[in-house]
């Protein structure tokens, strides 16, 4: 199973708009795009919901009939380990490892020597095809770097052989994820870990690394532009060099998580793509569920309603819904609106304030970073939102389609300018 050029990971976190997606990616394929999915679903997001992953399987599945979807499709165990992989396995057929967390943990001595001595031929100026600068190694940087990742790595290894043995070596996507570590990774640090993921056997076909500024959920970036775009730019090289010298899969390509809404990034992204010829995954998950509730809020009547509601709900539970995602959230409570202003908004300024449209004096990020985090709320309204959804599917699905093909794939894989308000 080999994963295509260019993917997206979908996460929805309902299982209601898989059809509204796929509509965005067919109208990529009107011009000559193609673009597969991945719906994408955490342990954690189906024990808040109270779904399982055979939900998003299923959920994708019809999805795929309803729109008579012909190319490849994918549903992804997103963020796993070894304590949480079972119960994805016979639904996934793409599996993101996350190791974040063994980032620096001790591994033994011995391993350490066997990895640097292996490395040995890399010693002195490291000429990496792309990157401008050539790369210091010293027997010391491959130590540091071994002594950081190697034990992640072998814990990938673990989480890798898991599912290969249960469900075979040739039936999923591996990616390894490294996006929530601290710090990001040099081009020195990536290109030995993929040499030790090389060494433990893992065929990965993305990898996520942790890229400079902050991903926040659902909003652009901040940051540096210019740096992230060199950043990219050398990320992409050191993966085509590696695939090469640690003959890892041919088709490996970057996985940017948190990957939605990054506006200011998708230009020089795609100049860099154009430039390496090179795929990528992005991962959108999130922000379908915030084009539902602007759906519901543009809808009026109940459908504004409860979009009041689960805001009202949000403030009063907000150390609650934010602890999870304190990482990637930047919410200045002090910027929130209170929620007697909220009560008394119209559809038109309900939606104004968490539209993403940067243009708009009415745009609230913080507003937007809040609720982005609160499906919790949602999920809990005892089938009421579940109700909402299918009473205001055509506003929704116009959002959802509109969100993902104007303001994520035309930028990104068109290199045109994203759209700003939907009207």
């Amino acid at each position: 199973m080999n994963i295509e050029k260019y993917s997206l990971g979908v996460g929805d976190r309902f299982g209601f708009e898989g059809a509204a997606q796929l509509r965005a990616l067919q109208k990529a394929q009107a011009f000559g795009i193609d673009i597969v999915p991945v719906w994408n679903k955490s342990n954690r997001e189906h024990n808040i919901i109270g779904t399982v992953p055979e939900d998003t399987r299923k959920a994708a599945d019809t999805a795929v009939k309803t729109c008579n979807w012909k190319s490849s499709y994918y549903v992804d165990a997103d963020h796993i380990g070894l304590a949480t992989v079972d119960r994805f396995i016979p639904s996934c057929n793409f599996f993101t490892i996350d190791v974040a967390d063994y980032i620096g943990n001790q591994t033994t001595s011995e391993s350490v020597s066997a990895f640097v001595k292996d490395m040995s031929r890399f010693v002195g100026t490291l000429e990496i095809p792309g990157i401008h600068q050539p790369v210091a190694v010293t027997t010391g940087t491959v130590m540091d770097i071994a002594g950081k990742y190697l034990y992640a790595v072998d814990e990938a290894g673990k989480v890798y052989r898991h599912i290969a043995e249960r469900k075979g070596a040739d039936n999923f996507i591996a990616e390894v994820s490294f996006d929530e570590a601290n710090n990001p990774q040099t081009p020195a640090e990536l290109f030995f870990i993929l040499a030790a993921i090389a060494r433990e056997g893992i065929p990965i076909q993305t990898i996520a690394p942790k890229f400079t500024g902050s991903f926040l959920k659902g909003i652009d970036y901040v940051g540096n532009v210019g740096r992230f775009a060199q950043e990219f730019e050398d990320d992409l090289a050191v993966v085509a060099h590696a695939v090469n010298v640690f003959h890892l899969p041919s088709n490996l390509k970057l996985s940017v998580h948190s990957g939605s809404d990054k506006f200011s990034l998708y230009p020089v992204m795609y100049a860099a793509m154009r430039k390496f010829n090179s795929g990528i995954h992005l991962k959108t998950a999130g922000t379908t569920w915030l084009e539902e509730l602007i759906g519901l809020a543009a809808s009026g009547g109940d459908g504004l309603k409860a979009a009041k509601e689960i805001y009202v709900e949000a403030m009063k539970r907000y150390d609650e819904l934010c602890k999870p995602y304190l990482p990637v959230i930047d919410i200045k409570k002090e910027m929130l609106p209170t929620p007697q202003h909220v009560a008394s908004w119209s559809a038109e300024e309900y939606v104004a304030a968490l539209q993403h449209n940067q243009s708009s004096s009415a745009y609230n990020l913080h507003l937007r970073q809040l609720l982005h985090v609160s499906f919790k709320v949602a999920a809990e309204m005892n089938g009421t939102f579940v109700s909402l959804l299918a009473e205001c599917r055509t506003a929704i699905e116009s959002n959802v389609t509109y969100n993902l093909f104007s303001r994520h794939i035309e930028p990104l894989f068109l290199g045109r300018s994203n759209g700003g308000s939907h009207d």
